[in-house]
């Protein structure tokens, strides 16, 4: 049996039958329930009766054209009837410019006409989660978030030594447009770190976008980053709007830099240092203003490996470098870990808080943690969710010692041959990849024969 949908309502407005019929059925594979409307007008009462996740809305609507001008004011009518409201403009025309209007005014993010499937799911459900952070800030009585510094059910915490470490190298790098290089392993937060430096900089009130590049196909990089004009290659039908461009203004978050191709380097390195930005196929570039944080889980030897990475780019990406901890360096933060997590879950799925028993408590913080803060919180959410009585005790939380793979990581759980559930062989295989593989979720992912993206599903899925 699969699970259930992730999200509850999408509201998808276009024009163009094909796109809403094939968003209809994409989409079905985060939403309960997906609603199309050819026009805003038509989906404004289903909107005004239904808070929706997310709204899809297409940049234009009247025949020929292609300013945009309609969808920017829809936007604005959109967050007027709710602020917190999280749209995601559909651009074609004129890409770069209505998708940097769209995202000054207030849309969450953007997709371009064509799109990869791919590339819309991951999108939407970022904005999803984006809005699920929002409704539970304001459940909790506190102030919406911005959205360029939410991650949903997250925050950058932690008052041990090590924390507090990083915490001043922010506070004093964030001012400046310093390019910072984040490094920790996976499931540390260097994504929470790359927008508190964002929200504590002089660009908080511009956008922050973010790429990551262990997410996206080697083949579509180049396009996502630079973007391209329309003819560059086949299928390019219309121009594309890259991320870089996009960002003008503000933060551009380059996550697992460490997936950049080589061939690619030697031209984010010309963007650094020129401050422009040359469209794959466009003659001329384009000047953009952007401060960039990067993040990556490679060990020291191998980011110092000119074989694997240019060391005229690490110069300009570690202008700043703030290096995350682990968990096992940095128990002492579990309790305040536990307790946010414990409230922002309970508060997410309608449940009373918690109880732990004290052998539950003893069994979380002398955990571990392989997984680090993912690992952690993937654990508190499963509890939260399955738990049928309380106070919870150590075998609600599932609880994968590090020790079995440090002693070999071709260690693997036996397989009883006569098991053959789909969900448990599923979590099996998954479980077995991330132990033979030290947690490093792009190998496990890679021999799983899965993207990133799909791994971290099944990992939330199975609560690994």
């Amino acid at each position: 049996m699969g699970s259930g949908p992730e999200f509850d309502y999408c509201v998808v407005i276009d024009d163009d039958d094909d796109i809403l019929m094939a968003s209809r059925l994409l989409l079905r594979r985060l939403f309960g329930d997906v609603a199309t409307a050819r026009s805003p007008d038509e989906a404004f009462p289903l909107i005004q009766a239904r808070t929706p996740d997310v709204v899809l809305l297409d940049a234009n609507f009247a025949r020929g054209a292609t300013d945009a001008a309609e969808g920017l004011a829809w936007l604005e009518k959109l967050l007027g009837l709710d602020p917190e409201m999280v749209v995601v403009m559909i651009t074609a025309h004129a890409g770069v410019q209505v998708a940097v209007a769209a995202m000054k005014r207030g849309a969450t993010d953007f997709v371009s006409k064509p799109w990869s499937n791919e590339k819309l799911l991951a999108t939407v459900r970022t904005a999803a989660s984006l809005r699920r952070s929002r409704t539970a800030a304001v459940a909790k009585g506190a102030a919406p978030v911005p959205a360029a510094s939410v991650v949903a059910g997250s925050a950058l915490l932690g008052k041990s030594p090590a924390m507090a470490r990083v915490h001043s190298l922010i506070a004093r790098a964030a001012p400046t447009d310093a390019n910072v290089l984040v490094l920790g392993e996976n499931g540390t937060g260097k994504e929470l770190v790359a927008r508190e430096l964002h929200r504590q900089s002089l660009r908080a009130n511009e956008v922050m976008l973010t790429v990551d590049l262990g997410a996206v196909s080697e083949d579509l990089i180049d396009s996502e980053l630079f973007g391209h004009v329309r003819g560059a290659f086949t299928d390019a039908r219309a121009d594309r709007v890259g991320r870089i461009q996009a960002a003008d203004g503000g933060t551009l978050f380059l996550d697992e830099i460490g997936n950049l191709p080589l061939r690619l380097q030697p031209k984010l390195l010309t963007v650094l240092e020129q401050r422009q930005v040359t469209p794959v196929g466009a003659n001329k570039p384009v000047p953009v203003n952007i401060r960039v944080v990067a993040a990556t889980n490679l060990p020291p030897d191998k980011l110092r490996d000119e074989g694997h990475f240019r060391q005229d780019l690490l110069f300009r990406l570690n202008t700043v470098e703030i290096d995350l901890p682990p968990m096992r360096e940095r128990l002492e933060d579990v309790p305040e870990l536990i307790e946010h997590y414990l409230d922002h879950y309970a508060r997410r799925y309608g449940r009373p808080l918690p109880q732990l028993s004290a052998a539950a408590r003893a069994a979380l913080l002398s955990h571990d943690w392989p997984g680090n803060v993912r690992a952690l919180r993937h654990a508190l959410e499963r509890a939260v969710i399955l738990a049928r009585e309380e106070p919870l005790e150590p075998e609600d939380f599932a609880l994968v010692s590090m020790a079995p793979r440090i002693a070999s990581s071709a260690v693997v759980a036996p397989r009883p041959a006569d098991d053959l559930n789909l969900e448990r062989v599923e979590r099996r295989l998954v479980e077995e990849a991330l132990k033979k593989h030290g947690y490093n979720i792009s190998l496990a992912a890679n021999e799983l024969g899965l993207s990133r993206a799909a791994l971290y599903r099944r990992m939330e899925k199975h609560g690994l």
